[in-house]
């Protein structure tokens, strides 16, 4: 009887440690996933900001529109 006892009592540790190192992976996975959103919404917040100057400086610095280049002849003979 007692063999039953310390053999569930080592499986329950077991079980236990198993269960504690899984909930350390998913903690460091989501801690992981948090600083990666959180790196994702800087470099996006950084991107709109620049791409509103650039509007911008175009908008005040308009490109003047090439000028039309007239066809070449080739003459036949």
């Amino acid at each position: 009887m007692a063999e039953k006892i310390a053999a569930r009592t080592r499986a329950e540790a077991h079980f236990s440690a198993s269960e504690q190192r899984d909930a350390m992976v998913k903690a460091e996975i989501a801690k992981e996933r948090a600083a990666t959103d959180a790196k994702t919404a800087r470099l996006k917040a950084l991107r709109l900001a620049k791409e509103a100057e650039d509007a911008a400086t175009a908008a005040a610095n308009p490109v003047p529109a090439p000028k039309k280049k007239k066809p070449r002849r080739i003459n036949a003979g």
